[in-house]
């Protein structure tokens, strides 16, 4: 799971904001200043900070400019509506997304999800070599888990092979009768019309549109793959 870095001077903020990701699973780290901020990022792993940017001392602005010489961290700023000038040179100097105050639950987790998505697919995560990933979708080979955007996802063993498979060879079509081969490790003997079945069911569960999927794409008349 994934550390976040929590630094505003006001402690209701951080209290509340605290409350809206420990809700999603992340494990908070907490600052109060920019200097503490730094010295945070230099005692733990941090994978995302939310820094505000009007505080006293070192100011957000100030932090990340030296967060910036040493950590390429996805950086939200937390912003006052009237502070648009400091918006623009927040991002100029390494921010990568700013959430307005007043904020929701929903938006700062949105805007979280999507920096985390965003700096994964980068590689910016080192992840270890039985982790697979696409988008959204983690997938721990070694302790059999699934994430969907952070959120793990129940698959029974046979969803979870067929997602495997894909996740192995993202962008490779493969047939019915080829999944049926790799997954079911048997001869495809016209017994393999259950493979349609269990791929809806994963589809139901991994995606958010299951009538248009953004992962496992038909291949009309060829089979599925997984999207890039």
């Amino acid at each position: 799971m994934y550390n976040i870095l929590i630094c505003d001077d006001e402690r209701d903020i951080v209290a509340a904001l605290e409350i809206y990701l420990s809700s999603e699973n992340y494990t908070i780290y907490k600052a109060y200043t920019g200097m503490e901020a730094l010295h945070v990022l230099d005692e733990a792993p941090i994978h995302l900070v939310l820094m505000d940017i009007m505080m006293p001392g070192m100011d957000g602005i100030s932090a990340t400019v030296k967060l910036r010489e040493r950590y390429n961290v996805p950086v939200i700023f937390l912003t006052a509506k009237s502070e648009m000038d400091d918006k623009i040179l927040g991002l100029t100097v390494g921010g990568d997304d700013y959430i307005t105050k007043p904020f929701s639950p929903l938006e700062v987790i949105a805007r979280v999800k999507s920096q985390l998505r965003r700096y994964a697919t980068l590689g910016g995560i080192e992840k270890k070599p039985d982790v697979l990933v696409c988008g959204g979708i983690e997938m721990d080979d070694a302790s059999k888990t699934v994430l969907l955007d952070g959120e793990e996802v129940a698959l029974t063993p046979l969803e979870y092979s067929i997602l495997r498979l894909f996740l192995q060879n993202p962008g490779k079509v493969f047939s019915i009768a080829e999944i049926y081969r790799q997954v079911w490790k048997d001869t495809p003997l016209g017994n393999e019309s259950s493979v349609p079945v269990h791929i809806r069911h994963l589809r139901e569960k991994v995606e958010i549109n299951p009538s248009e999927p953004r992962y496992i794409k038909v291949v009309w008349g060829q089979g599925y793959k997984l999207e890039k």
